[in-house]
């Protein structure tokens, strides 16, 4: 059985489309939903589908409380789906390359240190791309500069708004993510 941790900060519809994905899945279980925010909706998806959860502040996370918590679930791989903050190096030097996110922009264009989520399709739209998509990649000590293990494009052409852009990635993000885990989890 591959175990599966994720972490997320928002709304958390990655966090549930893997857990979807997953669920009929005997050889992958979703182990638990991490997040620094007490309110984010993800925790109320993870309590739906019966998967442990588990809320931490800063001190947590750069301290061993987090550490511990992730020790003892001894996942196979990590994901960051929508994790706002920067992973702490040392669950990274414990963890290598079982600690994987999501970017929604074609890294290295729209990443580093607060660009997320509507700031990304913002700069993207302000910039007139013709076309973005999703970076998915493992984790470093560094925002968004580790190595990519999938790249997907959309054309962004017909797209006014940065929601439409949105739209697309979301789209794109709940085709490939559950399945690139997948295919590290095979491996």
């Amino acid at each position: 059985m591959k175990k599966v941790l994720l972490f997320a900060s928002g709304t958390g519809s990655n966090v549930e489309n893997i857990i979807h994905y997953f669920k009929n899945n005997d050889a992958v279980a979703i182990v638990g939903v991490f997040s620094n925010n007490s309110n984010a909706q993800v925790l109320d998806k993870a309590k739906k589908y019966g998967v442990p959860t588990c809320i931490f502040n800063k001190e947590e996370l750069a301290g061993d409380f987090v550490l511990n918590k992730v020790d003892q679930l001894k996942p196979d791989l990590i994901v960051l789906a929508g994790f706002l903050w920067k992973f702490p190096e040392h669950i990274i030097a414990k963890y290598p390359n079982k600690i994987i996110n999501i970017h929604p922009a074609l890294l290295p264009k729209y990443g580093g240190k607060g660009m997320y989520g509507m700031k990304v399709h913002n700069a993207i739209l302000e910039n007139k791309e013709t076309e973005t998509g999703i970076t998915i990649h493992y984790v470093t000590e560094q925002y968004d500069e580790g190595e990519f293990i999938l790249q997907q494009k959309v054309t962004i052409e017909d797209c006014a708004s940065a929601d439409e852009i949105a739209s697309k990635i979301h789209e794109l993000e709940h085709e490939y993510f559950p399945k690139t885990i997948k295919r590290l989890l095979d491996h």
